[in-house]
């Protein structure tokens, strides 16, 4: 005889981050240990109270129980929605049950007619359906129209990751979903990436019982949360069989038809899936006979059914994959092969070719309610027409409708390449991180705020500008943005009789906006998108600057000031200038994003401009500036430094020194994933190595404390420790990595120079990439990219390319 055994099975734990750290005891052990139970009372022989929990023995004597209930009670959270309505039991500890479906949602009114809302037929003769969610009898009328339709196959796809459960409603199951207070028109997502949803979902049930229970069986639901009128709604609850999950509403019905089946690929809100959701979406056309190019083409083609709560934004996302699908499947060629890697595997390939007539085809059968193609314009319409602006979900409006108008690219972006991999084409270069990611928008405004560079080296003083610096025995020269006082000390100083320099390459590193006005650099404060070249934007903005004769609002490092400006010159004026008193002087500007890894055009940029200079004067002199003459003047002299070095000849590298500080290896650059890049690259010890020496001969002026590539990548992941919020944190590590990304591209930047000298480089840097570098597994690595030795990269959004090639906020960054 047990002492205490339990009647019921256990619920699988789940203990969302959010709530870990408002519940002090944990939950998720709480839930482990409840032990509740419902013992009629002919069955029950006697009940021994005692401090742990009363003792209820059978009338066989066979059974004991203890029953937990009081205890597990204090564990669970209590809330209520407003003064003026009761208090009752939160489910996974914050959140209201609310009926998922309002009637006005059903757009298209076909609830009752066909069981579900906004239930339509894609434009066209496939068999593609999509709908809202229905309840379990509504889910059963479908099923029936689409028999009665001569669907013998219907392959039904869920695309909610939001957990979803049916509570008993008169004869049928009605869907609610937890909400939280803050938001009830909202539902949950990303709650917790450890769990799938259906395991959420049997969570939440189990919670629910626990709460009848405790409440005399009965459970508070909303039914109306826009005027709350005879709100909350209770439902009894006397065993779980009064509470369905999604897989039991969908699998039920489908047993009596064998010939159907269902599958959950939840899609996102925003934005387009990850590579793992397409991949499974791949897995189903494989597992389902009759979408297989290998199919017997006399057999009609399944129904393809796809649902999420309304029925708009990822069901159109679903019908249009599966119009792509069934272009495919009409147009199999003669001798057709299965699919048979993984689009994840086929994009970090980085080929692809853009089919886009056939993607646009599948939009416009698929747009009765949403176009995805419009989407991109309307967002970037709102984002161009905002003046005033002011807050949506925590975000000012253009960073709001930047996010949806990026967003909406990215997702029409990567249904051309699902369709490329259907196509299985090599044609033409994806790397991965595509074009229109690493090309976004600049942004521009008409408030300016006065150009700040921190002194760090003290040069100002005798240079007139910040950071000025040189590479010991090389005509390399760094420095912050010089206005045009500083534009010619610094020329006066090269062109002098001890430096001597006749050829000078200035090179400027800059993609933000900057305009000397009034003698001072200044630079945009308020952003607004564009789609120019820095130069011609200066030269808008100049021309908007001068005809304004307003006095315009600047920030110095002391306060705020407004100003009226009377001259105002281009960085590009400055340099003309310039010119006519140095005939040697040349100049260029190379857009190169702060803190990320160059670009690839850029190295190629950099690399081009360099050999054309050299080739006119091998003696010739370098200057990089951007805006402080640190971060991205740090990295163009690197590049320069290496690419002098396999021209002129490499300096004698001296054996690693000794270091005995703890966990040197990681300021040496030594972390798992670079070393996993080294591994590949021929000689890649070698290759780091020069990296490194070019790394120390550049910040040789730079303390740590100032700028060291290799040292800031591990300062500011062990800062996240520190930061005061998971923003900052989040801010933090996205910083790391992009540190990170761009220790690495300078390695493999070296082995380019190595490999391609024998051609005097001809094949280019970007195209090495995607033609050498990437059949060995580089992207894959950089899309996995991440500090092992300390946490798993996937957990983090960012170790993904498409999310680090995105431009980011510290308000906005993927978690």
């Amino acid at each position: 005889m047990g002492t205490s055994a339990s009647a019921t099975s256990q619920a699988a734990p789940f203990a969302p981050t959010h709530q870990a750290d408002h519940q002090g005891n944990g939950m998720a052990e709480h839930r482990r240990s409840l032990q509740s139970v419902n013992i009629h009372n002919s069955k029950t022989k006697s009940i021994i109270t005692n401090k742990v929990a009363p003792v209820v023995i059978t009338n066989n004597c066979r059974e004991e129980f203890q029953i937990h209930d009081k205890i597990q009670s204090s564990n669970y959270s209590m809330g209520r929605i407003s003064d003026l309505l009761p208090e009752h039991y939160l489910v996974l500890g914050e959140f209201f049950m609310v009926q998922d479906i309002y009637n006005r949602a059903d757009v298209l009114n076909t609830t009752k007619s066909h069981g579900a809302p906004n239930f339509r037929k894609v434009k066209g003769n496939y068999p593609l359906f999509g709908m809202g969610q229905p309840s379990l009898n509504g889910f059963k009328q479908v099923l029936q129209r689409l028999q009665i339709d001569g669907c013998e196959e219907v392959v039904f796809i869920c695309v909610r990751e939001e957990p979803v459960v049916f509570f008993r409603s008169d004869g049928d199951f009605i869907p609610y979903t937890p909400r939280g207070r803050e938001n009830l028109h909202e539902n949950l997502h990303d709650l917790d990436r450890e769990l799938s949803a259906e395991q959420i979902e049997l969570s939440i049930r189990k919670e629910l019982c626990d709460f009848a229970k405790l409440s005399e069986n009965m459970f508070y639901v909303y039914n109306d949360i826009e005027h709350f009128k005879d709100e909350p709604q209770q439902v009894q609850i006397l065993s779980e069989e009064d509470i369905h999950v999604t897989e039991e509403v969908y699998k039920r019905p489908l047993f009596s038809q064998p010939l159907h089946r269902y599958y959950r690929l939840p899609l996102p809100m925003e934005g387009a899936p990850l590579e793992k959701t397409f991949d499974a979406f791949v897995n189903i056309l494989r597992v389902t006979p009759n979408l297989s190019l290998m199919r017997d083409s006399s057999r009609p083609l399944p129904a393809l059914l796809f649902s999420c709560q309304v029925g708009v934004g990822r069901t159109n996302l679903g019908l249009i994959l599966g119009a792509i699908v069934f272009h495919h499947l009409q147009g199999a060629s003669e001798s057709p092969r299965y699919l048979w890697y993984s689009v994840s595997f086929y994009i970090n390939q980085v080929f692809f070719y853009v089919y886009i007539p056939q993607v646009d085809d599948a939009i416009a059968m698929c747009s009765e309610m949403h176009n995805i193609k419009d989407a991109v314009f309307e967002n970037k319409l709102k984002l161009e027409g905002i003046g005033e602006d002011y807050q949506i979900q925590g975000k000012s409006t253009k960073a709001y409708f930047l996010q949806r108008t990026l967003q909406s690219l990215e997702r029409y972006v990567y249904l051309l390449v699902f369709n490329a991999y259907l196509h299985d084409q090599v044609l033409l270069t994806i790397c991965y991180h595509i074009i229109i990611f690493k090309n976004i928008p600049r942004m521009l405004g008409s408030v300016s705020s006065k150009f700040l560079a921190t002194d760090l080296l003290s040069t100002a003083k005798e240079m007139k500008v910040a950071n000025f610096r040189r590479v010991s025995k090389m005509a390399l020269y760094g420095m912050a943005q010089p206005n045009s006082e500083a534009l010619a000390v610094v020329m006066s100083y090269l062109t002098d009789q001890r430096r001597g320099h006749s050829t000078i390459l200035w090179l400027n590193l800059q993609e933000e906006l900057v305009l000397e006005a009034n003698g001072q650099m200044f630079t945009p404060r308020e952003p607004g998108t564009i789609w120019l070249s820095p130069q011609e934007m200066e030269l808008t903005l100049k021309h908007d600057i001068l005809r304004c004769e307003k006095w315009l609002g600047v920030i110095t490092e002391q306060d705020k000031q407004m100003r009226m400006f009377k001259t105002c010159h281009t960085i590009e004026e400055l340099f003309v200038h310039q010119k006519s008193v140095h005939p040697g002087l040349s100049y260029q500007r190379i857009p190169l994003s702060d803190c990320c890894a160059p670009k690839e055009e850029v190295f190629d940029q950099l690399l081009e401009a360099m050999k054309s200079s050299l080739a006119e004067d091998p003696n010739c002199a370098f200057i990089f500036n951007c805006h402080d003459g640190k971060d991205r003047t740090t990295a163009a002299m690197v590049i320069a430094t290496l690419t002098l070095w396999h021209i002129n000849g490499f300096p004698e590298c001296e054996e690693d020194e000794f270091v005995s500080v703890p966990n040197a290896k990681y300021t040496k650059g030594e972390f798992e994933v670079v070393m996993q890049v080294v591994r590949v690259l021929p000689e890649g010890h070698r290759v780091k190595r020069e990296v490194d020496i070019a790394l120390d001969v550049v910040s040789e002026t730079m303390t740590p404390m100032h700028y060291h590539l290799r040292e800031i990548i591990i300062s500011t992941y062990r800062q996240i420790k520190m930061a005061k919020s998971e923003a900052d944190a989040q801010w933090l590590r996205l910083r790391s990595l992009q540190y990170l990304e761009r220790y690495i591209y300078l390695i493999l930047f070296n082995c380019y120079l190595h490999l391609e000298k024998k051609d005097s480089w001809r094949r280019s840097f970007s195209q090495w990439m995607s033609q050498v570098a990437a059949r060995a597994g580089v992207y894959a690595i950089l899309n996995h990219l991440g500090f092992s030795e300390f946490e798993n990269p996937d957990d983090s959004l960012m170790a993904r390319l498409r999310f680090r090639w995105l431009p980011h906020s510290a308000q906005f960054i993927p978690m």
